[in-house]
């Protein structure tokens, strides 16, 4: 009968188990995949203790523990070990045939993730403390609530591919950051008619922006979005049937190799036909025939577009952003009834609400605006204003 082997304090050692040179323990396993694996710890048990100039670390046993519980749920501990950026790199290889936009977007996040300490982890090590821990980081570095939310969800995803895939056994990143951080996001609410008023009117009698006129009225009396806003073209004002089609967004990505391009519109739903009000018909034949003829300019296929600048070419959408900024800007330094920040979407935004305010049948409202989800839709009836809801239920009782 062979001798059992034993530790330096004669404690017999069970299999897999070893003890080096320096004192350090070792226990060799294979992986759910069929790896050699190996862990280490100057502990066998949780009430030795470490020796002189080392740091605190988890039993050897506790962890074979751990090893154990995975191996018996199928979890693979060498795929543990990626790190939260090759984890992200591997979800996002995985998940093709995306949008240019969203490419751009995932080059992004990627940074993000890359730049903390969490990057580098090994996404096994990650608790969910230390998945707060980097939200706070993000936030103490400056990063907006919108932002830290966004590339949370991104690492919520892909640490469910890992949890899916049996990688691990829970996602760190499945919490709401709210209960982290307060939410300081700024909702985004519809002008009233007195401001819709005072901005429209400034800006027709306005010397420098009077120009924007009809822009503004459009996307006031339309509700595109600021991207499907810069791509129209001459073809897609039908007059005769009194609708703008919406079948393509024009874009612009900044650094070497970008500049204008053409996508889809951001989904199925966004491919539609917007009636034209008598406002926003005149405002078009108006923006046609200042338009004249500029010399071509071409976008993947697409030209003849409406809102070009002396060149002849398109106005990408934050060139709007800018506009409405400075003409925000100037209107308050004159004017003590103040207007709020205004921006493309915020146009949008009360266009849909002055429709939602009206009662317009909401599915109606979703075709209009191009929503993929009728709640997206059926938010917009939480902005009603007081006013609105007061003469709903005056007439309801009558």
């Amino acid at each position: 009968m062979s001798e059992k082997r034993r530790d330096s304090k004669g404690r017999i050692l069970r299999t897999g188990e070893s003890q080096r040179k320096d004192g350090r323990y070792l226990y060799k396993y294979v992986d759910a995949n069929g790896k050699p694996q190996s862990v280490y710890s100057w502990k066998l048990v949780a009430t030795d203790k470490v020796p002189a100039g080392k740091r605190d670390c988890i039993a050897l046993r506790d962890k074979e523990q751990g090893i154990h519980k995975d191996l018996a749920d199928g979890i693979s501990t060498s795929d543990s070990r990626l790190s939260v950026s090759e984890l992200y790199a591997r979800y996002t290889t995985l998940r093709g045939n995306v949008k240019r936009s969203t490419e751009a977007g995932r080059r992004y996040t990627a940074k993000l993730i890359a730049q903390d300490m969490i990057g580098a982890k090994a996404i096994g090590s990650v608790k969910p403390s230390d998945a707060q821990e980097w939200a706070l980081r993000m936030q103490d570095n400056g990063y907006t609530y919108r932002v830290i939310n966004n590339t949370r969800r991104s690492l919520k995803a892909a640490f469910q591919m890992a949890v899916s895939d049996g990688w691990l056994r829970k996602n760190p990143f499945d919490f709401a950051l709210n209960t982290v951080m307060k939410n300081e996001v700024n909702v985004r609410t519809a002008l009233t008619e007195e401001q819709e008023q005072a901005l429209t009117g400034f800006i027709k009698q306005d010397k420098p922006y009077r120009r924007y006129y009809d822009e503004i009225m459009i996307l006031l009396k339309t509700g595109l979005r600021i991207s499907e806003f810069c791509g129209l073209t001459v073809n897609d004002i039908d007059f005769e049937d009194g609708v703008v089609n919406i079948d393509h967004q024009l874009l612009w990505e900044k650094g070497r190799g970008g500049g204008y391009y053409i996508d889809t519109p951001k989904s199925k739903s966004s491919i539609r036909k917007v009636p034209m009000s008598a406002e926003a018909c005149k405002a078009f034949e108006r923006v046609i025939a200042r338009r004249g003829e500029p010399e071509p300019f071409m976008v993947d296929g697409y030209s003849g577009f409406l809102f070009v600048n002396e060149f002849g070419e398109p106005y990408p959408a934050h060139h709007y952003q800018e506009v409405l900024h400075r003409i925000v800007q100037k209107y308050n330094k004159g004017h003590d009834d103040k207007l709020p920040n205004i921006t493309p979407h915020v146009l949008r935004h009360t266009f849909c609400t002055r429709l939602a305010n009206k009662n317009m049948n909401p599915k109606s409202l979703q075709y209009i605006m191009g929503h993929s989800d009728i709640n997206i839709t059926l938010n917009l009836y939480a902005h009603a204003s007081i006013d609105n809801v007061k003469a709903e239920v005056v007439n309801l009782i009558a």
